[in-house]
């Protein structure tokens, strides 16, 4: 007798058994094909469109599926993958989906053999720990003050991608911004923050070859009084503020009752006296440039104007951030607690540029900034926002290996390394784990597979750690005279993302879906529950859209 499967009617489809597994699989694998032509130097282009009627042309793995609608809720979990290892490392985002894949795809076999997944999911994990200890083996540590090794490696890494023909420039900008915002922990760690202290600058026109990393920060900003104040100041001394220099106003309704007419002026004095204090306590600093978060009065203009000092309002407090890093100043709440030492005096040049028909302050030439910003030019938008795109995974490269200074054959050398490996230990595995064990080796070879495909040809071994594949030209060459490498980190996340993630879509044996179908307008009530055996329960729409 067929095992009962149950469906609620329009309220919960519920799917179990063999049968979510190889519809899990399934979904994995169609997710994996999407995006394994975008695998390698001669890998081919997505263009998609986007939610707001956009269009996005591009091969980034995770951008590709972040387009995606998908409702199968494996696919969803697939699609997780490529996010979290954007997160992570920044890069890979195509190998973790295209190895997860592979790896479910070799474990249908033996759940038709009626293997039970918990089995499978420990050979897998026994294999994932033999495959990151032939990492270990075979990876090579290097000097990150080596700056021509380490343009070699973030260019091997976004060889791949469509910037891979403008040469070293973006490897250059990508290795200019990480060494700048670098800070050193001490006992020989260092800490880049991408998110916070790089701030990329995309400006339509001119040409890709005038991108340049800047020794300090720009903002789309012009100073409030543009005929009064200076737009090019050297050396200034810069503060910055995040309150507003203007009369405060009362935190509720205020209501003030005036008997005479002198109190009126009063009134006014005060407010303009309150100014002028404010005024007054920043200026007997002596800075050139005050930059404030929020609002900047008249008055306040007018007192500074007069004083020779250039003033910036509502600049956004990310930027604000990114100044105080680059020229040494601390932001002030309250004007009245202003200090020497919160006076930025680290910035070489202050001046304001028209680029195209908007205004852009620059602070530039700083003597040891923390902060810096990435200026791209281009002829298109869509040109710029791959750039762009690029330009994040190669910083996220030079960010890993100035975090983890060690590395690893490209190529698919090491994903053969680790296949061969694999496939020598399986003969020492007892019990029923060997066969999982083996297929697990067998699926490393996805990625060398893949790469020799996209680049229209099909062989490959793997006795020689550097041995792999030259994706321009299809050749079987050695890595490392061709200076093709991956960080040792980056590939650790892959193996481990698309294994555990495997694993957990192999234990999956129940889908239940609580989304409501919709109903046919004039249709009676749902009925009650029912029992249905397999055979009926295939007719349902099992994962409603």
């Amino acid at each position: 007798m067929q095992s009962p499967v149950l469906v609620l009617k329009d309220s919960l489809t519920r799917e179990s058994g063999s049968k979510v597994h190889h519809a899990n699989i399934q979904a994995s694998k169609a997710v994996a094909d999407i995006i394994r032509t975008t695998l390698g130097p001669r890998s081919m282009l997505k263009m998609m469109l986007d939610a707001s009627g956009g269009i996005v042309v591009t091969n980034d793995g995770n951008a590709i599926l972040r387009e995606l609608d998908i409702a199968h809720p494996a696919a969803k979990s697939m699609i997780e993958l490529s996010r979290t290892q954007d997160e992570e490392v920044g890069d890979g985002t195509t190998s973790v989906i295209v190895l997860a894949g592979e790896m479910l795809h070799v474990a249908e076999a033996f759940i038709d053999k009626k293997y039970h997944p918990t089995v499978i999911c420990r050979a897998y994990n026994k294999a994932l720990e033999d495959a990151l200890a032939v990492l270990d083996k075979i990876s090579m540590s290097i000097d990150v003050n080596d700056r021509s090794m380490m343009l070699g490696l973030v260019k091997s890494c976004i060889g791949t991608k469509f910037t891979s023909q403008f040469g070293d420039l973006i490897a250059d900008l990508a290795l200019d911004a990480t060494t700048t915002v670098g800070v050193d922990l001490g006992q020989g760690l260092r800490e880049v923050d991408i998110k916070k202290y790089i701030k990329v600058e995309k400006i339509p026109g001119g040409q890709l070859e005038d991108s340049k990393v800047l020794r300090g920060v720009m903002f789309n900003k012009d100073v409030v009084v543009p005929g009064k104040m200076k737009r090019k100041i050297v050396n200034p001394r810069i503060i910055l503020l995040d309150c507003p220099l203007e009369y405060k106003k009362g935190e509720n309704q205020t209501n003030a009752e005036l008997v005479r007419e002198e109190d009126w002026a009063v009134l006014l004095k005060m407010e303009e006296e309150y100014i002028e204090n404010l005024c007054a306590q920043i200026l007997k600093f002596k800075p050139d440039l005050v930059i404030t978060e929020k609002g900047l009065s008249d008055l306040a203009c007018h007192y500074f104007s007069k004083a020779g000092v250039s003033a910036i309002r509502r600049l956004r407090k990310t930027d604000n951030n990114r100044i105080a890093k680059a020229c040494g100043a601390v932001i002030v709440n309250r004007p009245d607690e202003l200090q020497e030492s919160d006076v930025g005096t680290g910035a070489g040049l202050f001046e304001v540029k028209k680029i195209g028909d908007e205004f852009f302050a620059y602070i530039v030439e700083c003597k040891d900034p923390k902060a810096c910003t990435v200026l791209l030019r281009g002829a298109s938008k869509d040109l710029l926002n791959e750039v762009e795109r690029n330009l994040q995974d190669a910083m996220s490269v030079a960010r890993n290996i100035l975090k983890h200074p060690k590395l690893v054959p490209g190529g698919g050398g090491t994903e053969l390394t680790v296949s061969a490996t694999l496939k020598q230990k399986s003969s020492s595995i007892e019990g029923i784990e060997k066969w999982p064990y083996e297929a697990a080796a067998v699926a490393f070879e996805a990625i060398p597979r893949t790469l020799a495909q996209n680049c229209g040809v099909n062989h490959a071994n793997g006795e020689n750690a550097w041995t792999g594949i030259d994706g321009n030209t299809g050749e079987i060459a050695d890595m490392k005279e061709l200076k093709i490498w991956d960080a040792y980190n980056v590939k650790a996340q892959t193996f481990k993302t698309a294994i555990e993630a495997a694993c957990m879509l192999l234990r999956i044996d129940d889908i239940v879906s609580g989304i409501k179908k919709k109903q046919a307008p004039g249709s009676s009530q749902p009925s009650k529950p029912t029992i249905e055996t397999e055979g009926d329960a295939d007719n349902e729409q099992m994962i409603p859209e």
